[in-house]
């Protein structure tokens, strides 16, 4: 049974790996009933919102073209997938300057026309740049979102799974913190059912390192990451428009969270029609605590580079 919703539109800026693989996983989906493609190269937005459409005898009634900012002014959730691409070698660090730059015209262009989307934000640096479009958006803080660990819980939930030999649907797993080199896995709260896991050193370490290299892996071998990211996108916008209170690590602003303040990080989050509605208070060890300030401490210094 397909999941349709409510007359909702969704505004996709970036049509690269990301932006395009996240429009086709909602139109397969049959998520919305409107889905526009905004990017710089307005022939690259055309080209896939023609592709898309030509499949449209074979799925549902979602109406999509290539528009606008002025597309933006009826949105119900706007995600920014537009940015330089992370290149082999490169760490999503590497890309703030480039990416913050870009970030410029395309918020300024947003807020011109909305002023009430939730903007979900999924170019990396993903925390640095959700803090971005924040500070100069002017919105809330609960309706600017950052994809997170959300990501990264998953491919931990699913290595967690082939060690066990365990669904990855059934494992409870989190990495919090940065979506980048300074995530850190919570081994004291991984279960199934309640019940906690067990691991080796070896095999924490195997686990935890295929997980915050994995994005270098794919990019190595194939160039760009989309599919896995289009799917835990396409699972937070579900959740704001179905106002579903799910909990998902999406990247979030924090206030005085065990000690951390004014800096986005992924965390376990209730995620609704408003944004983010709350951020839940995870008990942490002493020194997952230690790694997590360390992991903000990191994202602050690069954040006090710019001219916010």
């Amino acid at each position: 049974m397909k999941n349709k919703l409510r007359s909702s539109r969704v505004v996709i800026i970036g049509t690269g790996a990301v932006g395009s693989t996240t429009a086709y996983t909602l139109l397969l989906r049959e998520r919305i009933s409107e889905l526009v493609l905004i990017d710089a190269n307005k022939e690259k937005a055309l080209g896939e919102a023609l592709d898309m459409n030509h499949g449209l005898p074979f799925t549902g009634g979602v109406k999509l073209w290539a528009g606008d900012y002025s597309d933006c002014a009826d949105a119900d959730v706007i995600v920014i997938a537009a940015g330089a691409s992370q290149r082999p070698g490169e760490t999503r660090i590497d890309l703030l300057k480039r990416n913050s730059d870009i970030f410029d015209s395309i918020i300024q262009n947003i807020v011109k026309y909305n002023d009430h989307a939730v903007i979900l934000v999924a170019t990396n640096p993903v925390d640095i740049l959700s803090y971005v479009t924040l500070k100069k958006s002017g919105f809330p803080s609960n309706r600017v979102i950052g994809s997170g660990t959300l990501l990264d819980s998953a491919r931990f939930r699913y290595l967690i799974g082939q060690n066990k030999k365990i669904n990855p649907r059934s494992i409870h797993a989190h990495i919090i913190g940065e979506h980048g080199d300074s995530e850190l896995p919570l081994w004291s709260l991984a279960n199934v059912a309640g019940i906690g896991l067990e691991f080796s050193a070896e095999d924490q370490e195997e686990i935890f390192n295929s997980t915050k290299n994995a994005a270098y892996e794919i990019i190595n071998a194939k160039g760009a990451t989309s599919y896995a990211i289009a799917l835990a996108l396409d699972r937070i916008i579900v959740s704001i428009l179905q106002n579903e209170a799910s909990v998902l690590n999406v990247s979030t602003l924090l206030k005085d969270y065990n000690g951390i303040s004014d800096v986005y990080l992924g965390v376990p989050s209730i995620v609704d029609r408003s944004g983010v509605r709350e951020v839940l208070d995870l008990q942490l060890s002493d020194e997952e605590l230690a790694q997590f300030h360390a992991s903000a401490n990191k994202l602050k210094a690069e954040i006090a580079k710019l001219e916010l």
